[in-house]
């Protein structure tokens, strides 16, 4: 069986999507598929140093990047693409599509009903109420004359959870839809990663630390937790708050402002984008982590920082947030600056609760959120859908 996955992007900044397509190939490879992706060499609006129109191996990966023509949004159309794509398309058996409304994935759709080679779609949290509010008319124009289409043709659509393939009910979705969580890696683990994180931030061993790990962007709410933290400092409660992830500089110069505006300033760092080892600290390091989203179809940062022992406060929009509740791995809260507020004090001033919520999150990403077997279960999906097209 030959594969080849699809995406519109693998920036590293990109953050969630890209380690999911990465992480996901990666264990596909380790149960015996054959594997490659198909991608731009986009970085978020600059361009990845990476030869382009061949396979190459990137991170330990067979790759083929292709240029695109422009950058529209995340649409990213890529001629180059399109013409190697027509060529080779009867080269794999099966096409695993990632996103909606971008040219990759959609080229893919429309080439693969045409010289008949079947697809899947992974919908990746676009069908959720609050991303097709977002742009809603050329949303509801390219659903209109392209993607209805391009998703009921599929031979499957993999969710990540029930609420997204709820989501994909209410859109009309026909076609079979696989449910199956995303997965999660431990980190490795650094010996008395508290105290060097602190050392690190000059962070007084008293002082709880709060963080923010995501792409800095409004859909993640990062003003919610700043204006919410100005509100607990004038309790006298005590934190630090670390902000780690990417974005438009005009956006992150915005938030440094709103956290001067509040006087958190002397209670927050600014980190900027963290891979690797400074990433693994973070995460080991702090106590406490927020992420008050209007949306996440999966989150893969909230399934990273349970798996690193952090407790969660986040918002009913993550479509695991039921199972984080009931796992009694974090707090869920409406996306409000009261309830947030109680929340945030709730956990700062109980570390005894915080290291229960933290055991309990670890256990829920280590138990259900695995890369293996997410992977036995899609390989399994892939094989039955070519059963159906090659029957004895």
């Amino acid at each position: 069986m030959k594969v080849l996955h699809i995406i519109p992007s693998i920036s590293p900044k990109l953050g969630g999507p890209t380690q999911v397509v990465l992480n996901l190939v990666r264990a596909l490879r380790a149960e015996g598929i054959d594997v490659e992706i198909a991608t731009t060499n986009d970085d978020d609006g600059l361009l990845l140093d990476v030869p382009l129109s061949e396979c190459i191996e990137y991170q330990g990966l067979p790759v083929w990047f292709f240029p695109p023509a422009a950058r529209i949004k995340a649409f990213l159309p890529s001629p180059a693409f399109t013409r190697w794509l027509w060529q080779n398309i009867k080269n794999y058996d099966i096409l695993d599509n990632h996103y909606l409304f971008s040219y990759l994935p959609t080229c893919a759709a429309i080439f693969a009903q045409w010289q008949q080679v079947p697809y899947t779609v992974r919908i990746m949290g676009q069908l959720t109420p609050w991303a097709l509010a977002q742009s809603k008319l050329k949303k509801q124009v390219y659903s209109y004359l392209i993607e209805r289409c391009n998703l009921n043709h599929a031979e499957a659509i993999h969710c990540t959870s029930s609420g997204e393939m709820e989501d994909a009910i209410r859109f009309g979705v026909q076609p079979p839809k696989i449910v199956l969580p995303l997965g999660v890696n431990s980190s490795k683990l650094i010996a008395d990663a508290k105290s060097k994180l602190r050392h690190q931030y000059n962070i007084s061993q008293e002082i709880p630390i709060v963080l923010f790990l995501s792409r800095l962007h409004y859909k993640k709410r990062p003003e919610l937790l700043i204006q919410t933290l100005g509100e607990l400092v004038k309790q006298s409660q005590k934190f630090h708050l670390l902000i780690a992830g990417s974005g438009e500089d005009i956006y992150v110069q915005s938030l440094q402002k709103m956290v001067a505006s509040v006087n958190i300033i002397d209670h927050t760092s600014f980190v900027g984008f963290v891979t690797g080892y400074e990433k693994d600290l973070l995460l080991q390091g702090s106590d406490l982590f927020v992420l008050p989203t209007y949306s996440e179809n999966f989150g893969i940062a909230l399934a990273e920082a349970m798996v690193s022992g952090l407790p969660i406060i986040t918002t009913p929009g993550v479509q695991i947030a039921p199972e984080i509740a009931e796992a009694e791995a974090g707090i869920i809260v409406e996306g409000e600056v009261e309830p947030l507020q109680s929340a945030i004090a709730h956990l700062l001033n109980n570390p005894q609760l915080r290291e229960h919520m933290g055991s309990n999150g670890r256990l829920l990403a280590l138990q259900r959120y695995s890369w293996q077997t997410v992977a036995k279960q899609l390989a399994s999906a892939y094989q039955d859908i070519l059963n159906q097209e090659n029957p004895l």
